[in-house]
């Protein structure tokens, strides 16, 4: 019997709205935002493990790494860092409800003025062995071509080709060159248009995306209006798939050699009790 993924990939602009003095703490409310999705894999870009000039700025900066942060109580939160900067650092992360079995990270800058990174997680859905790459391609359209080429490279190197694979990301890119390249690996996704994450405030291009081999593509939805066009400069994009019954070859997929074993141990609920600002 096929079973339901719900899978939400969101840039979240590192906890914070805006630049400057008058920048906002959004970290609170986007918590009670991922609480809210009831997503099996939710896959975030742009998440600080620590910045030591914020934590200074805002008063109620979280002590927890924002993905252990944001992941509601029972869910698995794998993080790794894209990006190292003078105060802190950020990357990649994918919050599950489903046991992790492992994770690792593949370096994707193209050159010394963006650090761009992979995460790649595997972990048991539905009793199968489903794979998850989070992905923030870069700004240049060049090094975008030359990254998601790294990428399916990646993905014939690690990930077995009958095992069920999920690629969700801001991949800055809303033409033909995903579809044409993603393509290549046997990648699809949701083909109907009209689902624009960026920028949150005047929505006109759909930067972010959830590709899929093994599943079925089903429906998207982008939440507009409200507070979400407050928590970041994305709309989160929210897609479902549905997983077929798993053929027996597909049981027997192993982590990769270099993988790093995650426990499936519940993240500590924190303090996230007041209600969304207004």
């Amino acid at each position: 019997m096929s079973q339901l993924v719900r899978v939400v990939t969101y840039n979240i602009h590192k906890g914070v709205r805006g630049v400057g003095p008058g920048r906002s703490l959004e970290i609170h409310n986007l918590g009670h935002a991922i609480s809210r999705f009831g997503a099996d894999l939710v896959c975030l870009q742009e998440v600080r493990k620590l910045h030591r000039g914020e934590e200074k700025f805002f008063a109620h900066w979280p002590a927890l790494p924002q993905a252990d942060f944001l992941a509601p109580e029972g869910y698995t939160a794998v993080y790794r860092t894209n990006a190292v900067t003078r105060h802190g650092e950020h990357g990649n992360a994918v919050l599950s409800r489903w046991p992790v079995l492992a994770h690792q990270h593949e370096d994707m800058s193209d050159h010394r003025f963006e650090q761009r990174g992979l995460l790649h997680a595997e972990m048991t859905v539905h009793s199968q062995s489903v794979h998850v790459l989070v992905v923030h391609l870069g700004l240049v359209r060049a090094s975008r071509q030359r990254q998601l080429q790294q990428l399916c490279r990646y993905i014939v190197r690690e990930i077995a080709p009958q095992a069920p694979l999920l690629v969700a990301g801001d991949f800055n890119e809303w033409g033909p060159l995903l579809d044409r390249e993603l393509g290549s690996a046997g990648l699809s996704s949701w083909r109907q248009k009209g689902y624009a994450t960026f920028p949150s405030r005047l929505p006109l291009l759909q930067l972010d995306h959830v590709y899929a081999r093994g599943l079925r593509p089903l429906r998207l939805e982008v939440p507009r209006g409200g507070l979400w066009t407050k928590m970041s400069d994305h709309l989160p994009l929210i897609a479902e798939f549905e997983l077929p019954p798993s053929a027996p070859s597909a049981q027997a997929v192993q982590p990769t050699p270099s993988a790093q074993v995650v426990r499936s141990t519940p993240s500590a609920p924190d303090a996230k009790g007041a209600p969304l600002a207004a």
